[in-house]
Order: structure tokens, then C-alpha cells, then sequence
């Protein structure tokens, strides 16, 4: 491609990012797994394309660093998005349309000043599943999967949504990955994160509850950084988002049918071989569906467990968590699984997000194991629950 292009050119950075990519394909190199060479080839086209602009008395590229990051940007990362993505105060980042943008801070979302197109945005997703083994088309237009930095993807396409392609990225911000720093951060209160941490090490489950975006999985991960070094770990999710690192961890997600409708690994699956692993404690990402009845059958055989669900309360969660198994089949007995849930779960923890965008918790209750007239049995030990 000749470098004869005009003067103060707005598509400089774009001409360059495909000389990169052209070096990179005649090197045979993956820009992802040589992230160094990929920087090393940014560097060099730019500062040829100044060369050339200064020899010809045109009007160089002034902020080069500023370049090379937008060429990387387009290379290896997610175009324009990627300076969002790389943020460390954006928490989730939404596209309603390619030119409805939103991003999250703090708990509260703000639009932001960017528009692509519907084939930038289609181009993007493909550049994000293109590691993960799943696809989004007419026949599967549902997709959850997680980013290299352990951000969780989702995206629905027409004719599910109505015109555009609907994409959503949750981080998983590393500042809040432990019980101490949710108390730095206000989170927790100081007798609760030792009330919590006590139980994660004495072998004790916890359920932890909320609405969506409440902070339910970033206190799941903190609760499993609170588990002795000793204890043997393994997590089920459908789709990796726990980002979280043990001694003795083992992490399996769920997968998709193929095209042919075969292959499909279930989160109910994944619960049952989890338990042919020798757990200290099995940990469930999130319990939405009949997995339910495998999680409170594990929780009867002696298996301590963590896993999340959406609730209203942490006592509406005890009710859900035994209503879920149903699902299972018509042959299950809420007579038998009410009990069942009482003795296996020993707290529910319910996390809360406040008008401001604060997230915390807001109650913590204990179970007796008693079921008084149908209901399981709690009393508030932390919070503002009743």
C-alpha cells in the first residue's frame, strides 16, 4: 500500500493500523499472543509515515504515542471501544445502537460521545467471540462468553432486538476482589467480613442474593479468596466471570450446541462432574434453573457450597433456591426439597445497590434449619434486614 496520502489525512491512523496488520500477516504473527511485535510494528509505520511527510514538507502525525495506541486499538484490541474497555473507572459498557453508547461508573450509567456503524459493531463481535469457540447468528442470536481480561460478553441480534445489535461487556475490577477491600470501599462492615470470612474457612454455605448489577458476583469472588490455601475449589458457570485464582482451584463454564444441535454442556452437567472432583467446596456462578435441585443435592451429601441468585431479600432467596428444583421434573417433592435447602444453607448474604449507584450489603441472615409452616427458618445477624 503506498504512503502517498494526503496531508493531515483523518484516516492516517487507519492507513497505518494496515500496514500492521499487513507486516503482521506476512510475518504469520498473531497480534494477541505477540502483543510486543504488534507495538514494536505500530512504532515503525508511524515514524515511516512522518519520514515520508517531513521529506515531502506535508504535515506529520504530532501526538505519536496518541497513534500507536489507536493503531493497537484497531490491531489487537476492540477499535474504539477499547479505551473504555481499558479504564479502570468504567464497570460495564452497553450498545443499544451503534450510536447509543452507554458506559457504567459507580454503580450509574452515562452516554458517551461515540458512534460507530451496524457493520463496526458486527465487526467487533466477531473480533471479540473469535478466541472464545462461540458464535452468534440467526440460529443461535443469543451469546454469552468471556473476554481474555475475564469480562463477560453478551449480544442479541435481530430479530430478537428490533434493529440493531444489542452488545453488553461486564468488568470484573480486580480493586474489589476481597473482603478487605470491600470494607475499604464501603461496601461491608468490618464485623461482617469477619463474620463471613469465619464461615468460608469453617466450611459453611453461603448464598448470596440481590437484584441485578448489585454486586452479587464480585462478592462471590471475595468470599473464595477468603477460603483456606488448603481447601480443593471448583467452580461452575455458564460462562467464566468469577476471575478469581486459589492453590487448589478448578474452573469449568458451560458450552453451546453445535450447529448440528449436539455438544451442549449444561450448567446441571457441570454441577454433577464437579462433584466427581473432590471438592472442599463447590461454588455455583449463578443458580437460575433446574442446576438448583443438583446444588441442594450436593449441599445433603456433605459438600459445602457458594453460589449467587437473584432475589429481592435474602429470606425470599431461601424461598426461591427451594422452588427452583421443581423445574427438575414433576417426581420432585417440595416436602422433601424445603427441608432439604434449610439444612444446607447456613447464610444468605443480600446485596443491595442504592439510588446513588452504591453497592453493598445489605443483610445477612442465618438459617435454624427448623421450617415453620412451609417457610425456612431465619434471623437476621447482620444489616438492615427483618
Amino acid at each position: 500500500m503506498s504512503l502517498a496520502y494526503a496531508a493531515g489525512d483523518p484516516a492516517a491512523a487507519r492507513l497505518v493500523a494496515e500496514r500492521v496488520r499487513e507486516s503482521l500477516r506476512s510475518e504469520q504473527a498473531d497480534p494477541l499472543r505477540d502483543p510486543d511485535r504488534a507495538t514494536q510494528l505500530a512504532w515503525s509505520e508511524v515514524r515511516r509515515y512522518n519520514d515520508y511527510a517531513l521529506a515531502r514538507g506535508l504535515e506529520p502525525i504530532d501526538d505519536e504515542p496518541g497513534c500507536v495506541r489507536e493503531v493497537l486499538a484497531s490491531v489487537t484490541g476492540y477499535g474504539p471501544l477499547q479505551a473504555y474497555l481499558d479504564d479502570p473507572t468504567v464497570e460495564e459498557l452497553y450498545l443499544n445502537a451503534p450510536d447509543r453508547i452507554y458506559v457504567a461508573r459507580g454503580g450509574v450509567s452515562e452516554r458517551i460521545p461515540l458512534a460507530l456503524t451496524d457493520v463496526a459493531v458486527r465487526d467487533l463481535v466477531e473480533r471479540m467471540l473469535q478466541s472464545t469457540g462461540r458464535r452468534v447468528d440467526l440460529s443461535q442470536p443469543f451469546v454469552d462468553a468471556s473476554l481474555p481480561d475475564g469480562s463477560r460478553l453478551h449480544v442479541v441480534i435481530p430479530d430478537i432486538t428490533r434493529r440493531h445489535w444489542s452488545v453488553n461487556v461486564r468488568k470484573f475490577l480486580p480493586a474489589h476482589r476481597t473482603l478487605e477491600r470491600l470494607v475499604a470501599g464501603g461496601s461491608l462492615g468490618a464485623d461482617a467480613a469477619h463474620l463471613l470470612r469465619t464461615a468460608m474457612r469453617q466450611g459453611r454455605s453461603i448464598l448470596v442474593s440481590g437484584a441485578t448489577h448489585a454486586g452479587k458476583t464480585t462478592l462471590l469472588g471475595a468470599l473464595i479468596a477468603a477460603c483456606a490455601t488448603e481447601q480443593r475449589i471448583i467452580t461452575v458457570e455458564e460462562t467464566f466471570e468469577l476471575a478469581v485464582d486459589a492453590p487448589d482451584l478448578v474452573a469449568m463454564q458451560g458450552r453451546q450446541p453445535s450447529l448440528e444441535g449436539t455438544g451442549e454442556v449444561t450448567l446441571r452437567r457441570l454441577v454433577k462432574e464437579a462433584l466427581r472432583m473432590r471438592p472442599d467446596r463447590l461454588v455455583v456462578g449463578e443458580v437460575r434453573d433446574a442446576e438448583a435441585l443438583d446444588l441442594v443435592l450436593a449441599l445433603n451429601t456433605g459438600v459445602p457450597a457458594a453460589a449467587t441468585i437473584h432475589a429481592n431479600s435474602a429470606r425470599e432467596a431461601l424461598a426461591k433456591l427451594a422452588a427452583l428444583p421443581l423445574l427438575a421434573g414433576r417426581n420432585i417433592d417440595a416436602g422433601f426439597i424445603v427441608p432439604a435447602v434449610a439444612a444446607g444453607i447456613d447464610l444468605v448474604v443480600h446485596c443491595v445497590r442504592d439510588p446513588d449507584g452504591r453497592r453493598r450489603v445489605g443483610e445477612i441472615v442465618e438459617t435454624t434449619s427448623r421450617v415453620v409452616e412451609g417457610t425456612i427458618e431465619a434471623r437476621t445477624v447482620y444489616g438492615d434486614g427483618g
